[in-house]
């Protein structure tokens, strides 16, 4: 007769796990949050995000914001130093694979870091440069779109095209024809129209435009 065995010793599970079982020590993390910001050149995207974020980190919760640049800015400069207009037939396809691979690593940084993501801009601003630019959406990048955006809250921050190039003007950095914003505008909420997307008004303060958006991701967290 085989010698008794003395009885297995239970499994000490953490006092928040207590009477769960193993399953409990398996769960998955939580998944992040991710607010994209969209909106004409001037509304205010990276202000807000930066006030949004600050705003999460003092309240001890974890926050980042992620910048989806597609590099337009400095083509355009460049194409004005050496004195030449660039065509927006070749301007969007380096555009486009610019900022679709910023999205891509964002949305990598995303499900790591956890928390809090806000997105400055994303692939759906090319959808808006290629209506205002007269091109064709295609068929590759809104497919992209709908399938990077699925879950995430996104808002479309609104500012009539004047105090948006008032802003542009103010600041010195760039600079963008008023025609062109009107037309973005209209893309923009056009756009948040027809996807469901939240309109959010961009006048006032950063605090003020801040609550606003804080509410919006709250609202998305439920």
């Amino acid at each position: 007769m085989p010698p008794l065995r003395p009885p297995e010793s239970p499994v000490a599970y953490p006092p928040q796990l207590a009477g769960r079982g193993p399953a409990a020590t398996a769960r998955p993390a939580r998944r992040p949050r991710v607010l994209v910001l969209l909106g004409i050149d001037g509304a205010g995207k990276t202000t807000a995000a930066r006030t949004l974020v600050a705003a999460e980190r003092a309240a001890g919760r974890r926050a980042t914001v992620v910048r989806n640049r597609s590099g337009r800015r400095w083509m355009t400069r460049t194409a004005h130093r050496l004195g030449r207009d660039l065509p927006p037939a070749w301007a969007d396809p380096v555009e486009t694979v610019v900022r679709t691979l910023n999205v891509l690593a964002a949305h990598a940084r995303a499900g790591v870091g956890g928390g809090l993501v806000v997105m400055d801009r994303h692939v759906a601003c090319q959808l808006v440069l290629r209506v205002v630019r007269g091109l064709p959406p295609g068929r590759l990048l809104p497919w992209l779109s709908d399938r990077l955006l699925r879950g995430a809250a996104v808002v479309v921050l609104d500012l009539p095209a004047e105090a948006a190039h008032a802003r542009i003007l103010a600041r010195g950095e760039d600079e963008e024809s008023l025609g062109f914003l009107r037309a973005s505008r209209a893309a923009y909420l056009e756009l948040a129209e027809r996807r469901g997307w939240a309109v959010v008004d961009a006048g006032g303060t950063p605090r003020s435009v801040g609550a606003r958006l804080r509410r919006v991701a709250e609202a998305g967290a439920r």
